[in-house]
């Protein structure tokens, strides 16, 4: 459309708008239906084929058995209108002829027989009723050219086709009228049908409760998944800051006097760096793929094969870091199910970084495995003394807030039935984790028992 096409278009009154989209949605309603008229053909000859058998007779030149055949059409069509991939296709259609909002329909294939009856119901009326206006919009129109031409072509009053009644003297006078009302009832019809088709569209082909229940769950789902990369891109990107900030201050410290203590520093700032792109550049890779459900195949660092690296990247910062492990019966983290061993690695990488930011001196890592009622438990252990609290602006301490780390490493441990608790202790700061890997006798087997979420003594970091 031109600029002062557009213009007109704005410029018109809001009535005069309305009536036009009426005239095009009508209009596409009426495609709609010829469209039902179209796919309600293959069924009709079939079941033509049928009556001719059963009758002998020429069904195409009886009224009758054609109207037999096409009653004999329509349970076959409820039949076909079962399947699943039908109420897709006919919700393709309605959106853009019915002009039906689109959240009113239905997603996906009917999963259930109650929405499937309901699909059946809609197609059997779709096509049904289409080929009745197919067949009224290819008869009534040449009947009233006829009618209208016929006081102007004097040789159409002899037609045969007329009945005798094209010869009366009232013919020329009632004829052109009676096309013209023709035409004008077809229009109405036409309208009046496409548009109850578009009100019942919402009722048979709309959601049920089945389909609204599983579309919240597969929301629920992706959401779960997107919040997952979250705690992905939080707890790489953020522990890297937090370690090359603390290893690049130190290096400047000891710039001049320790040129060795800064050589490993920058070694650790890089190695730090280039392991926290790739892992970045994999939660990216998924999200520009558009498929986050891949997110629990994407490589990850786990316990079992980063956590040396993980310390020593620590270290390197000048953090005096200690770390006593004990595997138990599994002899090495290797044993450990592949979602404990990663989701340990995180909470392990998240507690290192919330003693690198908010800490200070050493800090002790204890990882153990041992049983508590017959239940095979993973402990992680982290304790570290406080940072000196800084002066806010009031004078007063300033305490430490946020834990988005923290939470994120809550919602690791739930994932697996296991529990966090982080606060102040015994005059330091503890970040305990226990994540349970099911009852003895069953080693490898992660048991979910339902977890809880971050138990804060005073405060949450």
């Amino acid at each position: 459309m031109s600029g002062g096409g557009r213009l007109l278009h704005t410029l018109r009154p809001p009535r005069a708008r309305s009536r036009a989209w009426f005239r095009a949605q009508a209009r596409l309603r009426w495609v709609h239906l010829v469209l039902g008229g179209a796919l309600m053909m293959p069924y009709i000859l079939l079941s033509q084929v049928f009556v001719t058998l059963a009758t002998r007779s020429d069904v195409l030149n009886s009224l009758p058995l054609t109207l037999v055949a096409y009653a004999a059409a329509l349970p076959l069509v409820a039949v076909t209108g079962l399947f699943g991939l039908v109420r897709p296709l006919s919700v393709a259609a309605v959106r853009p002829l019915c002009g039906v909002p689109g959240d009113r329909l239905a997603e996906g294939p009917a999963r259930s027989w109650a929405a499937r009856w309901r699909a059946s119901a809609w197609w059997t009326l779709h096509l049904g009723v289409g080929a009745l206006i197919s067949g009224v919009s290819l008869a009534i129109p040449p009947m009233a050219v006829v009618l209208i031409a016929l006081p102007l072509v004097p040789s159409l009053r002899e037609t045969r086709y007329g009945f005798g009644w094209f010869s009366t003297e009232a013919a020329p006078v009632v004829a052109p009228m009676l096309g013209a009302g023709l035409l004008v009832a077809l229009a109405l019809c036409c309208g009046a049908v496409g548009m109850l088709l578009a009100r019942l569209a919402p009722v048979l082909l709309g959601p049920t409760a089945a389909d609204r229940l599983a579309a919240a769950e597969e929301r629920a789902a992706e959401l779960a998944v997107r919040n997952r990369l979250a705690r992905e891109l939080h707890d790489a990107v953020g522990h890297a800051l937090s370690a090359v900030t603390l290893q690049a201050a130190a290096a400047r410290r000891v710039l001049d006097s320790d040129p060795e203590f800064v050589r490993e520093a920058l070694t650790a700032i890089q190695d730090t760096t280039r392991r926290t792109v790739g892992e970045l550049d994999a939660v990216l890779g998924l999200l520009r793929d558009g498929d986050p459900n891949r997110a629990d195949t994407a490589p990850a660092p786990t316990l079992a094969a980063d956590l040396d690296g993980l310390l020593a990247r620590t270290r390197a910062g000048g953090t005096l870091v200690t770390c006593r492990q004990d595997p138990g019966r599994l002899g090495d983290w290797s044993q450990l199910p592949a979602i404990t061993s990663r989701e340990a690695y995180r909470i392990v990488q998240e507690g290192l970084s919330n003693a690198l930011r908010h800490g200070a001196g050493p800090v002790a890592l204890d990882i153990r495995l041992h049983t508590t009622d017959g239940q095979r438990e993973l402990e992680i252990l982290l304790t570290n003394p406080p940072a000196p609290s800084r002066p806010g602006p009031d004078g007063r301490a300033e305490r430490s807030t946020g834990g988005r780390g923290l939470k994120g490493a809550a919602e690791r441990a739930a994932l697996l039935g296991g529990r966090i608790e982080a606060g102040p202790y015994e005059g330091g700061w503890r970040l305990r984790a226990v994540l349970p890997l099911g009852h003895t006798g069953h080693s490898g087997s992660t048991g979910h028992t339902g977890g809880t979420g971050v138990v804060a003594d005073g405060g949450v970091r």
